[in-house]
């Protein structure tokens, strides 16, 4: 017997893995690989930071962004929530600075220890760099003050100091990218505002000044750096100040991704191919484009931004959602002409249904807003999270579990009630609201487990009773018959007062 629940309908289509996260905004993508997963980082696009005098959502201006979001996944379909790092503005690690756009990431061994490193624009004027223990932190600032700034030497020229890319070398060393913007309408062909660095070992200072990367032609914004067959690919998005004569002549168009290449990580590098058209060109939304490539369980991969999120909530204001699809290689190994699509990315590998795996590990999701989970999270913004502004009819899932021929018998869920200040703790920037009145004794609800569809019959409903509380309580619920095979997982609520921590299937 199917649901008697109105089930809500989420912003993209069940089949479709883009964009990745739908509980956020997240602009500007770039891909971190390390232990068996991708970590991707994101500008955060906030239209509750975008209101007007009457409460209403704004063009998205960018002068408002100070946090960056966290996501990860062993499989490119499946992605863990871990929050919005604090990363400028009063609240921010780096609070000497006001933004925090464009987000780079890497890691590095250092004396016995992995070490994290986040870099990000203070708004077109510089470079900040963030450190931490863990990819998903709580991340510090280092230095207390830009690592990249107009004072430093061949910087002061550059229209745009933004958009860093980090390269980390088999030898050791480490580079960054960065810069942008065209100084003046005569300049468009050959801005100049391309830079290059080798970082220190530390990753936390420059080792000798940037250097201008020459003929990048026609440049507007958006580093990129891959080593890919022993060659090195420069990339980034060209400006929108070609004419059609120029896009024949130099083979790509304005506003589209396009690659150098050089056997030196700081060049010279020369004309390669253009890889990806703006989005305008696959979705009829244009915009900046923004990506960055990254190779992650033997294949190739380009992250970009788009705005068929914001499309599928009517807004239309210029805030942009991330999504993920194969990059082409040519028959010399380097990057072609690859396509955005709503699809998305394969699954890479099944999930395991009998690992405990947070609530916040979802491929799609309707009607919930995510939070920070604990005193470090909610001190610094990423970390553990939490499913919370639970309502009936609104459900969380995961693709391609796979329950193999001996089959599941029950499931064990892990919940809250909701505390009584937890509206204010509300992961910013979802856009499915945030909670209302919380903390009320006596509510009870449902997690119904329903196999490939939201509005299947359950194979179990586990009973959120009234004897939860505020930490986390385990319940169990049993199946009437086995579940084998391999299933996309639906959580459906139904009820509210509580938030739903993590969940594994029993055998």
């Amino acid at each position: 017997m199917s649901l008697n629940l109105d089930i809500k309908k989420s912003f993209k289509q069940l089949s479709d893995h883009n964009p990745v996260m739908v509980q956020r905004f997240g602009a500007d993508p770039y891909a971190m690989v390390y232990g068996g997963r991708v970590y991707v980082y994101m500008t955060l696009d906030d239209p509750a930071q975008e209101l007007d005098e009457n409460g209403e959502v704004k063009e998205n201006s960018y002068s408002m962004i100070d946090k960056i979001s966290v996501i990860s996944s062993d499989d490119l379909v499946n992605w863990t929530d871990h929050g919005t790092v604090y990363a400028a503005g009063e609240q921010g690690a780096a609070n000497w600075g006001k933004n925090s756009w464009a987000p780079a990431a890497a890691w590095k061994n250092i004396d016995g220890k992995d070490r994290f490193f986040l870099y990000f624009a203070n708004s077109g004027n510089g470079i900040a760099v963030l450190s931490a223990d863990s990819p998903v932190g709580p991340f510090t600032d280092p230095i207390g003050g830009p690592l990249v700034s107009r004072d430093t030497p061949t910087c002061a020229e550059v229209t745009w100091l933004f958009d860093p890319a980090v390269l980390m070398d088999e030898d050791g060393s480490s580079y960054i990218y960065f810069g942008g913007g065209v100084p003046s309408e005569d300049k468009a062909w050959d801005p100049g505002t391309a830079r290059v660095a080798k970082l220190g070992a530390d990753m936390i200072s420059l080792e000798g000044d940037p250097r201008p990367i020459e003929n990048v032609s026609y440049l507007f914004e958006d580093s990129g750096i891959n080593k890919i067959g022993g060659r090195y690919f420069y990339s980034y998005c060209s400006n929108f100040s070609m004419s059609k004569e120029a896009e024949e002549e130099k083979g790509f168009e304005q506003g589209e991704i396009v690659t150098m290449v050089s056997g030196d990580p700081m060049g010279p590098f020369e004309m390669a191919a253009p890889v990806l058209k703006n989005p305008g060109h696959f979705f009829g939304l244009g915009g900046n484009n923004h990506h960055c490539m990254f190779e992650f369980g033997g294949g190739y991969y380009i992250a970009y931004h788009s705005r068929i999120l914001e499309e599928s909530m009517g807004l239309l204001k210029g805030y942009r959602c991330t999504g993920i699809d194969r990059l082409e290689l040519d028959g010399d190994s380097a990057p072609a002409k690859s396509v955005m699509t709503r699809k998305g990315a394969e699954q890479v590998k099944a999930l395991d249904p009998y690992k405990e795996t947070k609530a916040v590990t979802m491929s799609n999701a309707t009607g919930i807003a995510t939070r920070q989970f604990g005193e470090t999270a909610e001190k610094y913004g990423s970390g553990d999270m939490i499913v919370t502004d639970i309502h009936s009819g609104s459900w969380v899932s995961v693709s391609g579990a796979d329950f193999v021929d001996a089959g599941a018998k029950g499931i064990e869920v892990r919940v809250k009630s909701v505390d009584a200040d937890a509206d204010s703790d509300a992961e910013g920037g979802s856009v499915s609201g945030r909670i209302g009145s919380a903390g009320q004794n006596g509510l009870s609800g449902k997690i119904h487990i329903c196999l490939d569809s939201p509005e299947a019959e359950p194979v179990c409903s586990v009973i959120i009773g009234t004897c939860i509380v505020e930490e986390l309580t385990e319940i169990t619920g049993s199946f009437d018959r086995a579940v084998t095979g391999k299933h996309d997982v639906y959580f459906v609520f139904e009820g509210e007062g509580f938030e739903f921590y993590s969940w594994k299937f029993l055998s």
